[in-house]
C-alpha cells in the first residue's frame, strides 16, 4: 500500500488531510492484515459522491423490478418480461448491464424452476401456473451500476417450492443482520449455509455474490458456504451483493453447453434466489437495491 504523509490530502478524496480523516481507518486495516486477514484495497471503497451516483442507479433497478412485479403472471414469456425491461429501464435513460455483457444477448435473467441463474429469456418459454421465477435485473445509469433479484410465484404453487423461495429469502436476511463494520464475509456466509442445511437445503458452492458499483463485477467474491471469521473483512464504504442460490437437492450445478449460459441444477430439482445490493457503513449496513 502507498505510504502517505499524516498531512497530506487524504487518498479517498474528501479533502481533508489523512490524519484527520482515514489514517486510523488504515491503522486498523493493517492490524487486520498483519494477523493474517484479508482486507480490502482502497479502490473498493466506495465514496460518499459515487454512493450517491450508485443509489440512483439502483432507484431505476427497484423500479423496474416493481414493474414486472405488477404485470407478471402466468401466459407471460420470459421475452415479454425481458422487453418490459429494456423498455422500462431505457425509459429512465439508464442502459440493462446484462444486455451483449460478455455475449449475453437480453437485458434480464429469467431462471425458472431448476434453472439456478443466468437463464435466457425466449419467446418460447411460457410462464405456467406453478412455476417460480427469478428475474434478475442489473442497470447501468450514468456509469454507475446497480444489481438485484427477487422471486417471483407464479399461481398455484407447490407448498415445497413455496417453502424453498422462503426459506431462501430468510437467509438473506439472516446474511443481511451480519453485514457490519469489522466483520466477516464469512460470517454472513456461515449463517446463510447453516440456515439453508437445517431446512435440508443446500446451497450453490461454485457461483456467488460481488463487489458491484463503479463496474458490473469487482473484487471481492462472496461465498455463501465459508466460515465465521473468514474471508474478506468488511468495512465502511464497501459494496457488495448477497445472492445465494439454494438447490432443494444437490448444490451440484450444469452450465448449458449449447447457449453457454444457463445454469442448471444436476437433478432437476428447483433452485431459488433473492439477490440484494448492500453498502456497509459506520454503524452497519444499508440496502442499496432489492
Amino acid at each position: 500500500m502507498h505510504i502517505i504523509s499524516r498531512n497530506s490530502p487524504c487518498w479517498c478524496g474528501s479533502g481533508l488531510k489523512y490524519k484527520k480523516c482515514h489514517y486510523d481507518f488504515d491503522q486498523k486495516l493493517a492490524f487486520y492484515r498483519n494477523n493474517g486477514h484479508l482486507v480490502p484495497d482502497h479502490n473498493m471503497i466506495k465514496t460518499p459522491a459515487q454512493v450517491a451516483a450508485i443509489k440512483e442507479s439502483a432507484k431505476v433497478n427497484i423500479a423496474v423490478l416493481d414493474y414486472v412485479a405488477e404485470h407478471i403472471r402466468a401466459g407471460v414469456s420470459t421475452e415479454e418480461i425481458d422487453q418490459w425491461v429494456y423498455q422500462e429501464t431505457t425509459r429512465y435513460g439508464a442502459i440493462p448491464a446484462p444486455l451483449n455483457y460478455e455475449g449475453f444477448p437480453k437485458s434480464v435473467c429469467t431462471s425458472v424452476d431448476n434453472v439456478v441463474c443466468h437463464g435466457i429469456p425466449s419467446a418460447g418459454q411460457i410462464l405456467r401456473d406453478g412455476d417460480i421465477i427469478n428475474i434478475d435485473c442489473s442497470t447501468i445509469l450514468n456509469g454507475y451500476f446497480s444489481d438485484s433479484s427477487r422471486m417471483f410465484l407464479i399461481g398455484n404453487v407447490s407448498e415445497e417450492k413455496r417453502k424453498l423461495v422462503e426459506v431462501t429469502k430468510k437467509c438473506v436476511e439472516l446474511g443481511l443482520e451480519q453485514v457490519k463494520p469489522w466483520n466477516f464475509l464469512g460470517d454472513m456466509g456461515q449463517v446463510i449455509n447453516d440456515y439453508a442445511r437445517q431446512n435440508g437445503y443446500q446451497v450453490v458452492e461454485d457461483i456467488g455474490g460481488h463487489g458491484v458499483g463503479l463496474e458490473f463485477h469487482e473484487e471481492p467474491w462472496v461465498s455463501y458456504v465459508s466460515t465465521k471469521g473468514t474471508e474478506m473483512l468488511m468495512v465502511p464504504g464497501m459494496m457488495f451483493t448477497i445472492e445465494p442460490m439454494i438447490n432443494m437437492g444437490t448444490c451440484e450445478v450444469t452450465i448449458d453447453e449449447r447457449d453457454g449460459w444457463t445454469v442448471r441444477t444436476t437433478d432437476g430439482l428447483p433452485s431459488a434466489q433473492w439477490e440484494i445490493q448492500v453498502l456497509v457503513t459506520e454503524d452497519g449496513h444499508e440496502v442499496i437495491a432489492y
